[in-house]
């Protein structure tokens, strides 16, 4: 009984040290492309960015928005040319954890404590 007790304390100790990969700078330039639902349908969003700058291309149209890099991990981004008021508030961008070709990310317009996840695939 002891020697199970020890290994399941010995399990719980090693896993809770585990830190989710996560190396950033690697998505700081590059095309990517974001799945999300809206109104039940999929839709994809394609966009290119390089380090202080992205380009956004969804459903034949393009917008440019400026990104604000906090540190590796985290960046806020905001629309140069917003057609309306929701289109003017930024959005922090928090990537959580890292793969060779994705990161999954939190955002949410800054100062709201309402947030979301994501995932964005890198293609070039």
């Amino acid at each position: 009984m002891k020697w199970l007790y020890l290994i399941v304390c010995v399990f719980f100790i090693t896993s809770s040290c585990y830190q989710p990969k996560r190396d950033c700078k690697a998505f700081k330039n590059g095309t990517f492309t974001f799945t999300s639902i809206i109104n039940n349908e999929e839709k994809t969003t394609t966009f290119v960015r390089y380090d202080n700058i992205e380009i956004d291309f969804y459903e034949g149209k393009s917008d440019t928005s400026s990104v604000r890099w906090i540190n590796d991990c985290e960046y806020i981004v905001k629309k140069l040319n917003p057609r309306n008021m929701a289109e003017e508030k930024s959005i922090h961008m928090k990537i959580r954890t890292t793969t060779d070709s994705s990161y999954t990310f939190e955002y949410g317009i800054v100062g709201e404590t309402n947030k979301s996840l994501g995932t964005v695939l890198k293609i070039k």
